[in-house]
């Protein structure tokens, strides 16, 4: 059972990790994207805290929703 266990969570973290190494590995390093100056960064930093504002506030209001229906 162990076994099965090591070789199940191997192959996914192969299976994650491997596609990384061709991001890394084109055009000396600089991945899909291209050359990511500092705007880039900063713009991709503000979309990342939007999008886990917003996730966070539908999967609420969600719940919300839920557990009002269920004490009906």
């Amino acid at each position: 059972m162990r076994f099965r266990a090591f070789a199940i969570a191997a192959s996914t973290a192969l299976l994650v990790l491997l596609p990384a190494t061709t991001a890394i590995a084109a055009e000396g390093g600089e991945g899909l994207y291209g050359k990511a100056s500092d705007k880039v960064i900063t713009n991709f930093g503000f979309g990342l805290m939007i999008f886990f504002v917003l996730l966070v506030t539908t999967l609420s209001i969600l719940q919300h929703l839920l557990e009002k229906r269920k004490g009906k």
